[in-house]
């Protein structure tokens, strides 16, 4: 339980702040400041003769570190760049006689975590570190609480913050006080930047789709539900936004996509997180063997962007974005890892072959969840290559096109990248008697307990019988890319403030304040 008692420097810094009100300085002024650069700015672009083009800086940023020397004093500002140092005299400070920023404000009641301003100019140190002479320093924020301690030293960093409860729960304190967490964000931002400019460039629109859907459709998992009050009826917040974009190539449409938040009410775990991003598009008169293909340049193109190669560092593993990409069948895969040919097996058998294996299942899951199960617990992780797993059973797939010329099966892969899916991609089924065939069995499962199975959507099946053009359709999970490209373990690390439990405050009465005083 989180106190809401405050620490002794807490206090201290408060009273501070008092101070600084009382010498009439605002410690939260709404002016604007003119920062005119940055700080890697200047150490990237100074040299020695060129020196007057940095006679005139302003910047901004937290105070880090302070080294004080009596009448003048070194210290280090991080801005949203970087560090750099601070030259600060007394002298340059003064206003005639009166030191008082420099002896009462900058040394007694500024602290590390304050945010400041400063104008000044570039210089080179004796010692070769390029730094800002200060001629000007004013007061932008007070830091009421104090940042917890990291420290810096010939390159190495000592007492590092690696609690996961405090860099997710706190991202905004773990960004300030571990600035290469940044970098994973940046890189983010890169990523999706990369794949919208690759889709714009080849003909595809952006468009939104709703989050409240008042049928949960296009994926199998289970959903948050929520109440709208106006229309006093259940909406549930997106599991896919598969069906929309769908309707939109009936429309007309022959390419769209949408970088769309998705909700599924399902287990966390270091690959997965409730609220997540997916980016799925959807083109006309295409198949899934010309999506493999623009998979294949489209992550291609990304890695490449993202991080200057396409041979990616992850973990232990050096993994090679360069296309083309392996592919197998999922039943070739099964066969080669488990043994077992569950390619024309019946349930019973395929509980049979579970059982062998030591794979719980329940009495739940039907064919395809089956086969699902063998796949992912004795299979998928063996892929750690860029691989497309394809040729799915019919009853997997519940809004795939069967296979062309192999019965049973649909025409689907899957995308798998160290070990984990990435991809899922269709042929995409636009027969609506059949389509609305597969959603009642979906309804079957469901009445078997399978909280996954999908709904029946009537509008969806309403615009199928409009008619659909031949269509592929593929969903990328965004963060699982992002960990990859980034080299992190865990989705929570490329998720900027990724779901916890709720905190518990305990809140200070006045009757506390009374005893503590």
């Amino acid at each position: 339980m989180q106190s809401t008692h405050l620490s002794e420097q807490e206090i201290v810094r408060r009273e501070k702040l008092a101070e600084l009100q009382k010498m009439g300085i605002d410690p939260y002024p709404a002016a604007l400041y003119p920062v005119n650069t940055y700080s890697t700015t200047i150490k990237n672009s100074y040299h020695d003769d060129r020196k007057e083009e940095f006679a005139d800086v302003c910047l901004a940023g937290r105070i880090m570190s302070v080294r004080d020397m009596g009448k003048a004093s070194f210290a280090v500002l991080q801005d949203s760049h970087g560090r750099i140092q601070l030259y600060i005299r007394r002298d340059d400070l003064a206003k005639g006689e009166d030191t008082s920023l420099y002896d009462q404000v900058w040394k007694k009641l500024l602290d590390i975590g304050d945010i400041i301003g400063v104008k000044g100019f570039g210089f080179r140190t004796k010692t070769g570190e390029i730094s800002v002479h200060v001629k000007e320093l004013v007061v932008l924020a007070k830091s009421l609480r104090p940042l917890p301690i990291v420290k810096e030293a010939e390159g190495q960093v000592f007492d590092a913050v690696t609690d996961p409860e405090f860099k997710y729960r706190q991202r905004y304190a773990d960004l300030v006080i571990n600035p290469s967490i940044k970098e994973t964000f940046l890189k983010r931002t890169k990523l999706i930047n990369s794949i919208r400019d690759f889709l714009n460039n080849h003909g595809a629109l952006e468009v939104d789709t709703p989050v409240l859907q008042s049928i949960p459709g296009g994926a199998a998992a289970r959903p948050f539900i929520t109440h709208h009050n106006a229309l006093d009826v259940p909406f549930y917040l997106r599991i896919a936004n598969e069906l929309y974009l769908k309707r939109l190539i009936v429309g007309g449409f022959d390419w769209v996509y949408e970088f769309s938040r998705n909700f599924r009410n399902e287990g966390m775990d270091r690959t997965h997180n409730p609220e997540f991003t997916i980016l799925e598009f959807y083109v006309a008169y295409k198949d899934y063997l010309w999506m493999m293909n623009v998979t294949e340049r489209l992550l291609e193109n990304a890695a490449d962007n993202v991080t200057g190669t396409t041979d990616v560092q992850v973990g232990e593993n050096i993994i090679s974005f360069k296309a083309p990409f392996k592919r197998i069948s999922i039943y070739d895969a099964i066969k080669e890892h488990t043994g077992f040919d569950v390619s024309q097996m019946d349930e019973a058998a395929l509980r049979d072959v579970c059982k062998q294996l030591r794979i719980e299942v329940d009495e739940t899951m039907g064919h395809g969840k089956l086969i699902d199960e063998i796949f992912g617990e004795r299979c998928e992780h063996h892929y750690v290559q860029p691989t497309f797993i394809t040729d799915y059973p019919v009853e997997m797939s519940p809004l795939t096109k069967k296979h062309r010329s192999k019965p049973g099966l649909v025409e689907r892969f899957e995308l798998i990248i160290n070990g984990k899916e990435i991809a899922n991609a269709y042929s995409e089924l636009n027969d609506p008697i059949d389509q609305r065939e597969r959603f009642e069995e979906q309804v079957r499962l469901m009445e078997r307990g399978d909280v996954e199975a999908m709904y029946i959507d009537y509008d969806f099946l309403r615009a199928l019988e409009y008619g659909m053009p031949p269509t592929s359709g593929i969903g990328f999970g965004i963060d699982r890319l992002c960990m990859l490209l980034t080299n992190q373990p865990s989705i929570q690390d490329v998720l900027l403030f990724p779901q916890m439990r709720p905190e518990k405050f305990e809140v200070e009465t006045e009757e506390d304040k009374d005893v503590s005083c």
